[in-house]
């Protein structure tokens, strides 16, 4: 392989020679479009988005193709059914399977909260209740889930349930090949010091919210976790770190992959990501189509404090887990998003790969690495992008039809429709296209008519998070996160990939 003329920063991702990638019809179209540069198809294979009002409210909330419709669920100040009003900050979500329900069938969704010290989601499982009073924060860590059963009569009311309370900016996560979440702690903040926990885990939600215990799975390690996705093959878990320019890519390898709830807490081994053949990779900027190998490196310690890390790009605290893995020779990220496993792959979001103006590594519109698990080969399929293409990318989902869905969280661009954040597909070519627009304007009059209980604003710049189908890929259901709404998005799929 040929490196003259690569900034040096490919060149380390590269040397090695590394061989292809299976040529799936996915990475084989990346390969020969790797040469030229990304651009975006704005109006994309579902056609021009126009506003498209609610169909619970009424309002214009979003910008969507033709033929697309969608209804809202379970806003920030809705009453729960313990009677408790739903907690702010949307963010991961996923659809965990259908039942009988009251109305009928309805699928279950479980949903992250990403607050931070405030008021105390009253759920069945407790981790930490500490009163917390410091300067700029008074109050019990605000973070878990919520449970939404939504009927598929679209004419039957949504029950919202507390699963999950006492964590810290729960962030992302991931579904189980068998029904659960994996809710995940952004953070390693540490409240003994107040008489409360430490925090940095990942917990198990089920769901049936009564049958949540809040005990945080130590094995996973203590570090400041976006997302999770399982490989139903193996039960491995894979799991990304969201710290800028200090952030590993993980995997735990549990003691017993039967499969069932539970299993995950009874230990396993938490393990690193390296480049094979390269010692302390850096991954901050990779171009469309550049390739590695992984192999995997122990962690001893995975519940080790954070320390002191310092190099080149970054100054600052690291987490235990990571200080160990790059001591050992593993791989850096710039800073790990969300993770999806579709049809034997993972599909890896790095929200701040490439450069600046200034050319500082790590510090730009984000990527996205595709791993293939048999193999353990992982190709950039987008990289290098403006961030008209792709701005900041954060969770990813993949259809059941192979579809890869993007959640914007970089304040927003301005286009032929508006400002705002965006949904973006990824085609097979490389190109990203525009699925939706944030068109959150919010106004006192349009939200007592609708019975809604959060602020007038101008949310547009809000990031969308939580994408996920439905197991027949019939609805999309997202959040914007602030000031915390869940869609439920249907309309003619079969006209592009989603």
């Amino acid at each position: 392989m040929h490196h003259r003329g690569l900034d040096p920063y490919r060149r380390e991702l590269l040397k090695g020679g590394l061989a292809a990638i299976a040529a799936a019809p996915f990475v084989s179209a990346l390969q020969a479009c790797s040469g030229r540069s990304q651009v975006t198809t704005t109006t994309g294979p579902y056609g021009y988005l126009q506003p498209t009002h609610d169909l619970s409210t009424g309002l214009p909330l979003l910008q969507l193709p033709p033929g697309f419709s969608y209804r809202t669920l379970s806003w920030t100040g809705d009453p729960m059914q313990d009677g408790n009003p739903v907690p702010p900050r949307h963010d991961g979500m996923a659809v965990l399977g259908m039942q009988d329900g009251p109305d009928g069938p309805e699928l279950i969704l479980v949903r992250n909260h990403e607050n931070g010290i405030g008021r105390l989601i009253q759920a069945p499982a407790q981790y930490d209740s500490v009163l917390v009073d410091r300067r700029r924060e008074y109050g019990q860590p605000g973070g878990g889930t919520t449970n939404l059963f939504v009927p598929l009569d679209p004419r039957r009311p949504v029950r919202t349930s507390p699963s999950l309370g006492g964590t810290l900016i729960n962030c992302a996560g991931g579904p189980t090949p068998w029904g659960s979440w994996l809710s995940c702690e952004e953070t390693i903040t540490d409240l003994t010091p107040h008489g409360g926990r430490r925090h940095g885990y990942v917990f198990e939600v089920t769901a049936e919210p009564a049958d949540t215990t809040g005990a945080p799975i130590i094995g996973m390690g203590r570090f400041k976790h976006e997302a999770a996705a399982v490989d139903p093959q193996t039960g491995i878990v894979y799991l990304t770190e969201d710290s800028h320019n200090r952030a590993g890519l993980y995997r735990y390898v549990p003691l017993d992959a039967s499969g069932r709830q539970g299993l995950l807490a009874l230990g396993g081994q938490l393990q690193a990501a390296k480049v094979a053949g390269v010692d302390k990779a850096d991954l901050l900027n990779p171009a469309l189509g550049d390739e590695v190998e992984l192999e995997w490196i122990d962690i001893p310690d995975p519940d080790a404090d954070p320390g002191s890390y310092n190099d080149t790009y970054v100054t600052g605290t690291a987490s235990g887990p990571y200080l160990q893995a790059r001591a050992a020779g593993a791989l850096r990220m710039s800073r790990g998003e969300g993770i999806w496993y579709a049809d034997g792959r993972l599909y890896i979001v790095d929200t701040s790969a490439g450069t600046d103006r200034s050319g500082r590594p790590g510090h730009g519109a984000g990527s996205v690495w595709m791993l293939d698990l048999a193999s353990m080969r992982m190709q950039a399929i987008f990289a290098r992008a403006a961030p008209a293409q792709g701005n900041h990318p954060d969770n990813i989902t993949v259809s059941p039809r192979g579809g890869i869905l993007l959640c914007e969280d970089g304040g927003g661009i301005s286009d032929q429709f508006g400002p705002g954040n965006r949904l973006m597909g990824l085609l097979p070519s490389g190109e990203s296209y525009v699925f939706a627009k944030n068109n959150l304007l919010l106004f006192d009059r349009d939200l007592r008519r609708a019975g809604k209980r959060v602020q007038a604003g101008d949310y547009r710049s809000r990031e969308f998070c939580g994408a996920c189908f439905d197991p027949a890929g019939e609805i999309l259901f997202v959040n914007v996160q602030t000031p915390g709404i869940t869609f439920a998005i249907t309309g003619p799929w079969e006209r592009g990939p989603l």
